[in-house]
C-alpha cells in the first residue's frame, strides 16, 4: 500500500456520486426454499444476550456522540 495519500479525480467523484444515488435492490426474490429456511432459523442465545447488552449500553451512553 502506498504511503502517499491519493486524491480522487473528478471522474471518480462523479462515478461515486452516481453509484450512491442509484436505486439499489436485490438481484432476485428469495426462493421458497430460502424463505422457509430463513423462517425456521432460531437466534443463538449468546447472540440474543449480546444484542440486549449492547442495546442497554447504548441507552445509557453519555458524552460526545450521544444523540438526544
Amino acid at each position: 500500500m502506498s504511503e502517499q495519500p491519493t486524491r480522487p479525480t473528478q471522474k471518480t467523484r462523479d462515478a461515486e456520486r452516481h453509484e450512491a444515488n442509484a436505486a439499489h435492490a436485490a438481484d432476485r426474490e428469495p426462493t421458497l426454499e430460502e424463505e422457509q429456511r430463513a423462517e425456521s432459523l432460531e437466534p443463538d442465545d449468546d447472540l440474543v444476550e449480546h444484542e440486549r447488552e449492547m442495546t442497554e449500553r447504548g441507552a445509557r451512553q453519555k458524552g460526545e456522540g450521544r444523540l438526544p
